[in-house]
């Protein structure tokens, strides 16, 4: 079993989890993910490894409370474990030196972009990092991708932090400026999809990470299928990173919501269960 050893609320609804899964923290790289398991009745769980820390044998994990399963999960206290944490899975983000890399975060997907944007710049790139909520209080990680970010730029949509906007009018600011070699977005699915269109339209190559739309993940049950570029793609086995200007996000979009009515039956069930 994977010990919890600690736990921060970084907004009302977003919980940060350290795990002790000490081989797992020894092989994971940037971009993967593992699936865990609260109980043995407990549904598998794909989470994106935020940070790991080898020495201490631990990784992080953040978890929105969405459904069911991940306010089980976000409400486990130190002492807790898992039943299981298998990992790390996907392919890893290709890293390498290419100049100034844009990192886009809305939201949760603020978390998975952290390793990625902290790797492309211990690569030695310049990096800009363009972080997006809906308020000042679901903003996270800002701090923390700020302290090796060579610009954090933070758009809000109600404007009660830093510039008021949708992220694409931050990503703009830096496009019209200055060259930018690449653009890695997570986040909300249509956020992905509008960073895809402007970026395609100032030809900055551009990377989207799918993790959101994983159940399985392993390939089995196929609910991660995604085209990319007319082709059928697994997230979970063949990503969970894609090309962002060869994804049918509108499709991704309809599948994203092809559970929505169990997910509130099985939600308000949990809710009646509670004192």
């Amino acid at each position: 079993m994977n010990m919890i050893v600690d736990r921060e609320s970084l907004s009302d609804n977003v919980v940060k989890l350290v795990v002790e899964a000490p081989l797992i923290a020894k092989k994971q790289n940037p971009g993967q993910f593992v699936i865990v398991r609260t109980d043995e009745k407990g549904e598998r769980i794909p989470l994106t490894i935020a940070d790991a820390d080898k020495e201490r044998g631990t990784i992080t994990l953040i978890i929105q409370k969405v459904g069911t399963s991940s306010h089980k999960i976000a409400n486990l206290a130190p002492g807790a474990a898992f039943l299981d944490v298998s990992g790390p899975l996907g392919r890893p983000t290709h890293v390498d030196k290419l100049g100034t890399v844009l990192a886009c975060g809305g939201g949760v997907g603020i978390a998975p972009l952290y390793p990625i944007a902290r790797a492309f710049k211990n690569a030695g790139n310049r990096l800009i990092a363009v972080l997006g909520a809906r308020n000042r209080d679901l903003l996270i990680l800002e701090k923390e991708m700020a302290a090796f970010a060579d610009e954090t730029i933070i758009m809000t949509d109600d404007g009660s932090y830093g510039k008021k906007g949708v992220i694409t009018v931050g990503i703009e600011e830096v496009l019209v400026r200055e060259p930018v070699q690449l653009a890695v977005a997570i986040g909300p699915a249509v956020m992905m999809k509008f960073v895809a269109l402007l970026t395609k339209k100032y030809n900055v190559p551009t990377i989207a990470s799918l993790n959101t739309i994983m159940v399985d993940g392993t390939g089995m049950c196929g609910a991660c299928r995604v085209s990319v570029g007319g082709k059928t793609r697994f997230v979970c086995v063949d990503g969970p990173e894609f090309d962002a200007h060869e994804i049918d996000y509108d499709e991704m979009i309809k599948r994203l919501n092809t559970y929505k009515a169990e997910e509130k039956e099985s939600y308000d069930s949990y809710l009646g269960t509670l004192p």
